[in-house]
């Protein structure tokens, strides 16, 4: 409603190795150990959530919590929203879902970082390094080989930067994005198939991918994992949705 569209990208199926190479510089315990994974086709929002689309599906019909219409610390329709917490992206999603006749939810880890790297087992989607052309993160900070470049110190409108081989624009930076899994400290007994993995470890806390606005560089990876309590509201976490295509069961 109100003119307010919400793109979404066919991402097809494909198999990938998640988590990143012992090697790969700034590496994290928790993103190992690498393992194959296969991915059945699903469609992702273009870009992170804007505050316009949030304000649209916040005016909706209520399915368990309330919504603030302007919950975010930067005001702009096409910025992406964030302070919002987990349960709220949910609601969010439930709300949409409820309106459109369609399913939405957040990703999976899996899923989101399929998505990220869209065939690249590089650092980053666009190579070996990063710079503050290529994403909006702190550039007080580099990695690797890179170079300082503006700090823009704030959140930027989203499809600033080049899209990804998936058509996928801000997977790096600018917002960290709330995905559906639990927190668990490494990839031991993860699944294979994409899902969301909820089976033991931390319930209460939820994965965060991508970095934001305000991190260093090596937050941005691919690979990157952190996390956060599901009902915090943090100024550099947002999220974006995902669906089934027609006809999946």
């Amino acid at each position: 409603g109100s003119n307010v569209r919400l793109d979404m990208v066919y991402i097809p199926e494909g198999d990938f190795l998640m988590g990143s190479p012992e090697n790969e510089a700034e590496r994290g315990e928790n993103e190992g150990p690498q393992h194959r994974v296969h991915e059945s086709a699903f469609y992702m929002g273009k870009f992170p959530v804007t505050q316009a689309q949030w304000q649209a599906v916040a005016k909706l019909k209520k399915v368990k919590i309330d919504l603030k219409s302007e919950p975010s610390n930067f005001r702009g329709e096409d910025l992406p929203v964030e302070r919002v917490s987990w349960f709220e992206a949910v609601e969010f999603c439930q709300r949409l879902s409820q309106h459109t006749g369609n399913h939405y939810r957040l990703p999976s880890e899996a899923e989101w970082e399929y998505a990220c790297r869209a065939g690249t087992t590089t650092p980053f989607y666009f190579g070996e390094t990063i710079s503050t052309n290529q994403a909006n993160y702190n550039r007080n900070y580099v990695y690797e080989n890179g170079k300082k470049g503006e700090y823009r110190e704030k959140t930027t409108s989203v499809g600033s930067f080049s899209a990804n081989k998936f058509g996928l624009y801000d997977m790096h930076g600018n917002v960290w994005e709330w995905c559906q899994n639990y927190w668990h400290n490494n990839y031991s007994d993860a699944p294979t198939d994409g899902s969301s993995w909820t089976q033991g470890g931390d319930s209460d806390w939820r994965v965060c991918r991508g970095g934001s606005w305000v991190s260093d560089p090596e937050n941005c990876r691919s690979a990157r994992r952190s996390s956060d309590l599901p009902d915090d509201r943090i100024g550099g976490i947002g999220f974006r949705v995902v669906s089934a295509p027609p006809g999946s069961p």
